[in-house]
């Protein structure tokens, strides 16, 4: 599947995140290959851990893909402001969980 030339630079907790996370990095024109993602068959048989799918990029391309996947991951930790009611929102949260008004 692939050479030596690939690099692991990020292990998703299941496909969804891992199809979601592909689309991003090959939206920014970086080649991705996911492995690991036919296991899911195999839930309640297998550790929880070897059901993550890796991606899995050229390793000219992992040290961007590295950096989109940190600002992915830190997204979810970023607090924001609600520009139309003021509410302080979770960064999980694309919609403002008071008024309903889209994260800017």
């Amino acid at each position: 599947m692939m050479a030596a030339s690939w690099i692991r630079v990020y292990q998703a907790t299941n496909n969804l995140e891992a199809h979601s996370l592909k689309g991003m990095l090959e939206h920014a024109q970086i080649e991705v290959a996911l492995s690991g993602e036919n296991l899911a068959a195999a839930a309640g048989e297998l550790p929880a851990d070897v059901l993550q799918v890796s991606l899995w990029v050229p390793a000219a391309q992992a040290d961007r893909a590295r950096a989109l996947l940190k600002a992915y991951e830190s997204a979810g930790e970023r607090e924001w402001c609600c520009p139309t009611c003021g509410e302080l929102n979770s960064g999980a949260f694309e919609i403002c969980w008071q008024c309903g008004e889209t994260q800017p």
